[in-house]
């Protein structure tokens, strides 16, 4: 479902205004994704920003909402910017194909995919985890990257050549680093390391590339979570097990995701970048 800000018309927002590459991020409405749609949006790109929008009833604390995709869409545009939010869920293929068909229609095409879409569950031993809980985690974590890939690769490699597109995930330090009580999301967070560096190896050739972010401990509603889930008093007791004695904000996490969308990276593919303070050293 595409919407700019709610208005009514899709096109007023970016009437007369000059840019250049197309992106499309998902989890777009608070968070990593959220910061890094203003990250792009700064640097002058238009940005698709995709979310489900909607509460998973396997999930036991609340996702992002369609005000908080109209605030991410509006801080974009506000930025400089151009940015439409669309809500989809990463765990439908087709959904993701129509933001994609979309940006192609509106936009001319799409120069870069950004999977930042996640969520946390567990606080028991795998084997006691609720089935439910166990198949959102992989199917939000890792194969709503795998459904993006699907669906966005092929308008990447639909631009001309010689082309430079950009296919980046976050992954997670939990991908190298193993985490009590919350073996799914390590397992998740562990294939999409996995599947960034075989894509870059189908991508061969092609002048697309294909990265991914690992953060740390980040300030998220993730990382509420992860309190709770740990029975701790807050998201700040993480920041002692990382080496810069901190959280780490979005906004860090978005720095790294925007370099990778952007020219600096041209000689990267395959990489799975660590941004987590120190985490997994």
């Amino acid at each position: 479902m595409p919407w700019v800000g709610r208005a009514r018309s899709r096109v007023a927002p970016w009437v007369g205004r000059v840019v250049s590459r197309v992106a499309l991020v998902t989890g777009a409405a608070r968070g990593i994704g959220a910061a890094t749609v203003l990250a792009l949006a700064a640097d002058g790109w238009r940005v698709l920003a995709v979310d489900a929008c909607t509460d998973d009833p396997a999930l036991p604390y609340a996702l992002g909402t369609p005000d908080d995709l109209a605030a991410s869409v509006a801080a974009g545009n506000a930025a400089g910017g151009v940015v439409a939010g669309f809500e989809a869920d990463v765990r439908d293929e087709n959904g993701l194909c129509d933001a994609v068909a979309w940006a192609e229609a509106e936009w001319g095409g799409l120069d870069a995919a950004i999977g930042v879409a996640g969520v946390i569950a567990g606080g028991v031993p795998l084997w006691e985890m609720p089935r439910d809980q166990l198949d959102t985690v992989l199917d939000v974590d890792l194969f709503g990257v795998v459904a993006l890939a699907r669906a966005a690769v092929p308008a990447l490699l639909r631009r001309p050549a010689p082309r430079d597109g950009r296919f980046i995930a976050v992954a997670s330090a939990a991908a190298t680093r193993g985490l009590p009580m919350l073996a799914a999301y390590c397992a998740a967070k562990a294939g999409v390391a996995g599947l960034i560096r075989g894509l870059a190896a189908d991508l061969r050739g092609t002048g697309v590339t294909a990265n991914a972010v690992s953060p740390g401990s980040t300030e998220t509603k993730i990382l509420d979570e992860s309190a709770r889930l740990y029975d701790l008093p807050s998201a700040a007791s993480f920041a002692a097990q990382q080496p810069l004695e901190r959280l780490l904000a979005p906004a860090e996490v978005a720095a790294a995701l925007a370099f990778l969308a952007g020219p600096g990276a041209s000689g990267m593919t395959g990489a799975v970048v660590p941004v987590d303070a120190g985490l997994a050293l």
